[in-house]
């Protein structure tokens, strides 16, 4: 059985899909201006990942036996496009260290259904991550 340890690692990485899928998802409807125009489907697409994802790690969290947070980390939508793709990229690369953490205990308790669920995560993060860098470089 998993340990206490990685049922709460996977709970916070449920509390942390939960934060950016509303922030992206609020950030897609209160965008402005011709640069906002241009990235509000993109803040809506990794928006929905993010909920797959929090689903994703939910089910298996329940599969271990635990119980699944509902209560998101601190949601930031931010004032301009600027701030928001800033804080993304940062909610992005918190994501990346957790999600390598998860792995590693995971792998340590011999769980590797759960590293790979997470590698493939992680994978996913790393776009998303790559995706709101990229974005910044033009503003």
């Amino acid at each position: 059985m998993a340990s206490k340890e990685l049922l709460d690692l996977l709970n916070k990485s449920i509390a942390r899909e939960l934060q950016v899928s509303i922030q992206y998802m609020w950030q897609h409807v209160q965008w402005r201006g011709v640069k906002g125009f241009a990235v509000k489907d993109v803040l809506k697409s990794i928006g929905v990942q993010e909920m797959k994802h929090a689903e994703a790690i939910a089910e298996r969290l329940v599969y271990l036996g635990g119980v699944p947070t509902t209560k998101p980390e601190p949601i930031f939508v931010g004032a301009s496009l600027r701030e928001m793709l800033e804080q993304d990229a940062k909610d992005e690369e918190g994501a990346i260290k957790l999600y390598k953490t998860v792995m590693s205990v995971a792998l340590k308790e011999g769980d590797e259904t759960t590293a790979h669920l997470f590698r493939d995560i992680l994978a996913d993060e790393e776009d998303h991550h790559d995706t709101f860098t990229s974005l910044l470089e033009e503003l």
